[in-house]
């Protein structure tokens, strides 16, 4: 599968855990009244919220010819859930950051 033939996915990708996963997260603890989560807790919620969004990642249909993208979508659903829960997503770290100083 060629770059470009993956780039929208790409860029979604790089968007979504921190833009669905910590929005949703940000918005639970506040409404909880959780001021100063751990990372631990931040990053489970942040992947809580992002794993609910995967029915969207299974929309294409097994054709033959979305086979090379279904198989990309997979790879980077657990990359990203990986890099989330490790603390490797900067996205997400800096929005752990700014939600226990600003809550």
């Amino acid at each position: 599968m060629r770059n470009d033939e993956r780039f929208e996915i790409q860029r979604a990708f790089d968007l979504l855990p921190h833009i669905v996963g910590c929005s949703w997260a940000s918005i639970w603890f506040r409404m909880n009244g959780i001021k100063k989560p751990t990372r631990d807790e931040f990053r489970a919620k942040t992947t809580e919220y992002f794993k609910m969004i995967e029915p969207l990642f299974e929309v294409y249909p097994k054709d033959e010819k979305f086979q090379a993208i279904k198989k990309y979508i997979e790879f980077r659903k657990i990359d990203e859930i990986k890099k989330i829960s490790e603390g490797l997503n900067p996205e997400v770290e800096k929005r752990y950051d700014r939600y226990v100083d600003y809550g």
